[in-house]
This record gives structure tokens, sequence and C-alpha cells, in this order.
């Protein structure tokens, strides 16, 4: 208990890697005394359970743009933390299947050009099996693609954050529950947890699907709710059986192969029930994998190993919330709907500029939380 702070400059309650970014950034930038305290282990929740896509084909321009930011961030990370984070940028495959989101596409790619994002756009199904041999897409209307897009390793990742972090001179605590948030005159003094109050005067929530739990310890309804997302993943197979992260929103499925070649591969449950479950159910599995041989049949016979379900805190445009409240000192990076990881270094760039009183990279004024209230929703045709 000897290292446990009783003081804070700033308190970052959430372990992954939008929380070890912010912390990162915060430190980097001379920030003293910077805690961030988890509930469990570093990168335990969403972040360890995700696919760790990273795309710049949206349909959005300030979703296009953050993106593209984070992907220059991704670009040179290694060298920035000194260790690895497992960055492959294979490209992405967006898969249309539906004449609405085939326009849609249309649409994405001429914005994306604009803003400097060399994708492509076509309907050549050999020019699609040329990106990814093999797959199987004869009932697709067209395709998007852009090779800087790809992945990284969710788990390298956000302990390169928290070691980069922690030679800045960064904190972390694991094992350390927040219990409540104490306040004197509408102001935050202190962060209570089961190991004791840290006094603070500055709070970044980054506690993911948890967030709207810590907001109500302030008093605040921040309108984010999670999603289960179910994932499988195979034994490893030839590499070049998926090169690219094969994504289609209408199709309801991302599928990547890792460096290793296992193939990894996601869905949405359409019917589930709110609240924070991890649990696992028996019929998604055989969804996924029947959705992995339609596409990639070279994949047949392959054994799945493992299967786990992951969160993602949905909010109702399924855009982040970012930026201050109306409580000095209490600050949100939270419902990244299940982008967090692919947004996650330039929301840490964000609060960190906001933080210090500086201009951020992207003005988050839009992103503010109270946004649903006043009607004024982000809305972004490029989801999954």
């Amino acid at each position: 208990m000897s290292d446990f702070p009783k003081t804070a400059d700033v308190v970052v309650i959430g372990g992954g890697v939008v929380g070890t970014a912010t912390a990162y950034y915060l430190a980097k930038s001379g920030r003293k005394n910077v805690h961030l305290v988890e509930k469990n282990t570093i990168c335990s929740g969403s972040t360890g359970r995700c696919g760790a896509g990273i795309r710049a084909q949206w349909g959005l321009e300030l979703n296009c743009l953050m993106a593209l930011r984070c992907l220059e961030t991704f670009e040179q990370l290694d060298e920035e933390l000194g260790l690895p984070t497992g960055l492959n940028q294979g490209g992405y495959l967006l898969v249309a299947y539906q004449e609405h989101e085939w326009e849609q596409f249309k649409k994405n790619v001429v914005l994306q050009h604009k803003l400097g994002i060399d994708s492509e756009i076509f309907e050549d199904k050999k020019r699609a099996q040329e990106i990814c041999p093999g797959v199987a897409v004869d009932d697709a209307l067209g395709f998007t693609f852009y090779q800087r897009d790809g992945h990284a390793d969710p788990f390298l990742t956000t302990f390169a954050f928290q070691e980069a972090a922690k030679r800045c001179g960064a904190k972390f605590h694991k094992f350390t529950e927040v219990t409540g948030i104490d306040m004197k005159d509408g102001k935050i003094t202190g962060v209570k947890t089961n190991r004791g109050t840290i006094e603070t005067e500055c709070v970044v929530n980054c506690a993911g699907s948890w967030a709207a739990e810590i907001g109500n310890m302030v008093g605040l309804n921040i309108p984010v709710r999670p999603e289960r997302h179910e994932i499988i993943i195979t034994e490893p197979v030839d590499p070049g059986v998926c090169p690219p992260m094969l994504m289609s929103f209408s199709g309801n499925y991302y599928i990547q192969q890792r460096p290793h070649g296992s193939i990894i591969a996601g869905e949405s449950p359409v019917h589930d029930q709110p609240g924070i479950d991890y649990t696992s159910t028996v019929t998604s599995p055989a969804s996924i994998a029947k959705t992995i041989l339609k596409l990639l049949p070279r994949a047949k016979n392959i054994r799945v190993v493992r299967q786990w379900a992951g969160r993602y805190e949905m909010t109702p445009d399924a855009a982040p919330v970012l930026g201050k409240t109306e409580i000095p000192g209490f600050w949100l990076a939270t419902g990244f709907s299940g982008h967090g990881f692919m947004l996650g270094p330039v929301a840490g760039q964000i609060m960190t500029a906001l933080l210090n009183g500086e201009k951020p990279p992207f003005d988050p004024t839009i992103m503010d939380y109270k946004r649903f209230e006043r009607g004024e929703m982000i809305v972004e045709p490029n989801v999954v």
C-alpha cells in the first residue's frame, strides 16, 4: 500500500488503449504526477478483446481526418514508443452487397480523395481477388480498398503506451477500482478507490463500457451503453489467405489474418441484452465460421481454437464523446463505439492539449456529450 499515491495532478480512469495513450501524452507533455487506475489489469477490457483495425475509409470528413492522423501516428509509433505495436498495413477491403451501400461507397471515395486518402473503388471481382487471393465475392456489388489501412496488436500497442508513459513519469495502478468521486462546491477534489483516496482536481474518464457508471458518480448521465461483439480465432494457416482486413457493413463481418497465420473474425449479435457481459454464446462461432467459409473457401477444414466476446461502448450516433463537462476537472474520452483502438492515439493527443490549455489537433466541440440533448447527432454512414 505504500506505493499508492495520496495526490495526483491528473487521474486517468481506464487501462485500455485510450487511457494509456492519454497517460502517455500527458506525461510526455510535462505533466507531473499523472496516475492511471484500472480495476483489473492493463488491456483486460474492450481493447484486449478487439480486432484492432485501423482504417481511413470513412464517410464523414472529421472521421477521415482523425483516422488519417491515427494512421500517421501508428506508422511512427514503434520508433516513438521504443516498442513494437504489431502494425500490419495490409489494407482494408470493404465489400458492398446492397445498392444503397454501394452508392454510399462512391460518395465516400470522393470525400476521401479530396482529403488525400488515395482509396480505390472498383466492381472488378478479379481485382478483389488480387488483393485477397481466393476470396469468394460473387454476390458483391463493389469494393473499396486503401493500402495504408490495416491492424495492429492491441496488447503490444497498449503495453507500449504504458511503458513509454512510465518512462515519462506516469504511474499505473492495477486492481484499483474506482468506488466514488469526491466533490466540493461542484468541483472534483478526489477519486475514491478500493485502495484508498487520491486527492486530485482533474479526472479523465476513459473507462469504456464503465464510463456511464463513472459519470453517475458525479451526477452526469453519459449516454454510453455496452454492446457485445463476438470473435473467433482459428489455428494458423498458410500466410496469404486473407492479407487485407476484409469487412462489410451490411454483411456484418470483419475478417483478418494475423502475422502468424491465424484467422480472426467477428460479428455483432443481432439480438443482445444490455449490460457488461463477456460471455460467449454457442451460436456465434458457427455463424462466424459459416461466414469465413463462404468468403474464404481455402479456409475449409481449419479448426477454431478459441472464441471470446468483447464490448463496444456505444453512443446514440456511434461517435465518441470527447472533452470537458459542466463539472470543472471532469473530462470525457469514451463512447468510441468499436473504434477506440483506431482512434486511441488521437484521443490521447486531443485530451492532452485540452488539459494543457492548448489547441488540440481537432476541435472536439461537436463531440460534446450534450449534443444528444441538443439533437446534434454526428452521422457517419460507415459504421460496423
